[in-house]
């Protein structure tokens, strides 16, 4: 117990001087060094997802299983229909058609349409925001990119990344009671 007591101290210790230490690195040369970005919170702190609950509730064990269970649950099959009009455009897609491939994604394409995304904006209905889109990639920009070729070599996309939903706001006239006149006047 006292060796515990002793070895917390130490650690306490050590843990000021060092926080010491790092706040004397501002200069009169340099006043706008890393404390000044910490205390007016320019910092900004990147979290790496290394593992996430799955819908049964255990946890990933590493980053290769987390982004496995995230691209199952993220990027569904896309299932076969069976009504006749698309049993139709099934046909007609799996016609070999005489015109050159399209050319393949680059990198810089995908970065490119994956940074011009608003970050403000909602998720979809998959829950990914742009702003995981954005980390996904800086993790993985080759995977990225090759999901994107492959998808585009295939000629399929799923479901879910086709479906996008309007939502539209009618102006509709408001009874104010009176208090539709504004005035300007200061209350005396």
């Amino acid at each position: 117990m006292q060796e515990k007591r002793k070895y917390e101290a130490t650690l306490s210790k050590a843990k000021i001087q060092s926080s010491k230490q790092y706040c004397n690195g501002t200069t009169s040369a340099n006043p706008w060094n890393m404390i000044y970005k910490l205390a007016t919170g320019k910092i900004r702190s990147y979290s790496t997802l290394a593992t996430i609950r799955r819908l049964d509730g255990t946890v990933t064990s590493g980053m290769a299983e987390t982004l496995n269970v995230m691209t199952e649950h993220f990027t569904p099959a896309d299932e076969e229909v069976t009504d006749d009009y698309h049993k139709l455009i099934t046909v007609q897609n799996k016609t070999p058609v005489a015109t050159e491939d399209d050319k393949t994604f680059t990198t810089a394409e995908i970065r490119d349409a994956i940074y011009t995304m608003n970050t403000n904006k909602a998720p979809g209905k998959d829950g990914i925001t742009p702003d995981i889109f954005q980390r996904a990639y800086d993790l993985l920009p080759k995977s990225t990119t090759a999901m994107y070729n492959g998808c585009l070599r295939t000629a399929c996309f799923p479901k879910i990344w086709k479906r996008e939903k309007h939502t539209h706001c009618e102006a509709r006239e408001r009874n104010l009671r009176g208090y539709d006149k504004v005035s300007t006047d200061k209350p005396a």
